[in-house]
């Protein structure tokens, strides 16, 4: 396989064409194991460029819609493009244009990762010298190069991620599928790896992450598919999911605090502003329900500050990705 390639952020990556807009795109999807609809009838779409967080409670459906997009089972009926090739009728085609970072690397005791990245580049098409310059360039990236002799088997959990991804890398995709790649890993392993995805987003690639740590996931997505039960929740960018998690929300909170002392006077300016819904006191400040967006809120700050308002901290809640979910999902399991 000719990989065209440039240099960026110390990897190389495909002079490709970004005319497809989408890089995945489900439809009607269905998978089932006997009684068990894992899958069921879901249609989503991913952006091209994206990083998409995949969450939903264990026995979504998560982990075998990834499968399906990564060509390793078949769906029942339903379809999934992947930069518009179909995983039913191109198969082959899709597999050059994804890479799927798997929860768990294989426990050989007699391969080292430099020959497994070297094998996988030979299945990808690589050889001679383009081969050890892939290699090479995936080792930098993944900083497996002091570990590069060193057998599978005998890797932490967190060096077997790297290879994991490395592996993914090889052939350049366009796609990136990773399941639960941060799972078992210590601080500084999720710090790489944010690292990492951050990179490869700059890079231009499109990522789907299935993760639980719905925090660190949330730092590195600028989107989130949400699944429960089989089925498709929500997907979109975060705030408009969140959004849509709450549409009979009375307004915008923001957290207000003051200079202590100046309790009274703010409590006044805020009972005073009639876009001011609600204001509940906490231990550090209190919290304000306001009707509008960014521009009544900027309106009342100038109003607290003009007014006399000792303020120390004004800013805007937004919704968490957990506040996402929790508003989402309603805890049922796949039976």
């Amino acid at each position: 396989m000719s990989v065209a390639t440039q240099r960026s952020n110390g990897i190389l990556t495909s002079e490709r064409s970004r005319m497809n807009t989408t890089a995945i795109e489900v439809t009607s999807l269905v998978k089932t194991f006997g009684a068990t609809r894992a899958v069921d009838g879901i249609s989503l779409t991913v952006p091209a460029g994206y990083v998409f967080g995949f969450v939903g409670p264990n026995g979504a459906g998560k982990t075998t819609t990834l499968r399906i997009m990564a060509t390793l089972d078949e769906p029942d009926s339903g379809d999934i493009r992947i930069c518009g090739q179909s995983i039913c009728d191109d198969p082959r085609e899709v597999r050059r244009r994804i890479g799927f970072m798997p929860d768990a690397l294989p426990d050989i005791v007699d391969i080292t990762a430099h020959e497994y990245l070297d094998f996988f580049g030979r299945a990808y098409g690589l050889r001679g010298a383009a081969l050890a310059r892939r290699v090479a360039e995936v080792e930098d990236f993944t900083g497996l190069g002091p570990l590069r002799e060193k057998t599978l088997h005998a890797l932490s959990k967190g060096m077997k991620q790297r290879v994991c991804l490395a592996r993914a890398l090889i052939h350049d995709p366009a796609v990136l599928l990773m399941d639960e790649p941060a799972a078992g890993l210590d601080p500084r392993a999720r710090i790489e790896l944010k690292n990492s995805v951050r990179r490869l987003a700059e890079q231009g690639k499109t990522l789907l992450i299935s993760s639980h740590i719905l925090s660190e996931l949330a730092e590195m997505c600028n989107g989130v598919v949400i699944m429960e039960q089989g089925r498709l929740l929500s997907q979109g960018t975060l705030e408009a999911v969140a959004t849509g998690a709450r549409p009979d929300s009375p307004g915008r909170e923001v957290f207000v605090a003051a200079l202590e002392g100046g309790d009274g006077q703010l409590r006044a300016l805020l009972e005073a502003t009639p876009a001011v819904r609600s204001f509940q006191r906490g231990a550090l400040g209190g919290d304000v329900v306001l009707q509008g967006g960014e521009t009544e809120a900027a309106d009342l700050l100038q109003k607290l500050v003009g007014g006399g308002g000792r303020v120390t901290d004004f800013h805007l809640r937004k919704s968490t990705l957990e506040d996402v979910f929790m508003n989402v999902t309603k805890g049922g399991l796949n039976e």
